[in-house]
């Protein structure tokens, strides 16, 4: 393998990690936007959100997923906190 070969392997590698982070928030974004318009009511009013105490993703009484409008969910979140 000679220089070039290793310099052009390389950036080809660096532009593909490139990419794929770029693309990721793309899709973050796309989605965001998706899971916003679906929250909206027939009359345009957005629903209110579901009430917790933090805006991180937690796990609710009755198993459902709170702040997390995806639907890969992160497998160790934490019980959501009781009102006090």
């Amino acid at each position: 393998m000679t220089r070039t070969e290793l310099a052009q392997g390389s950036m080809t590698f660096a532009a593909v990690i490139v990419a794929g982070f770029v693309s990721t928030a793309q899709l973050d974004r796309h989605f965001a936007a998706a899971e916003a318009s679906k929250k909206t009511t027939s009359d345009n009013k957005p629903e209110a959100p579901a009430p917790t105490t933090s805006s991180a993703a937690c796990v609710g009484k009755d198993g459902s997923w709170k702040n997390w409008p995806w639907s890969n969910v992160p497998i160790l979140s934490p019980k959501c906190r009781e009102d006090r």
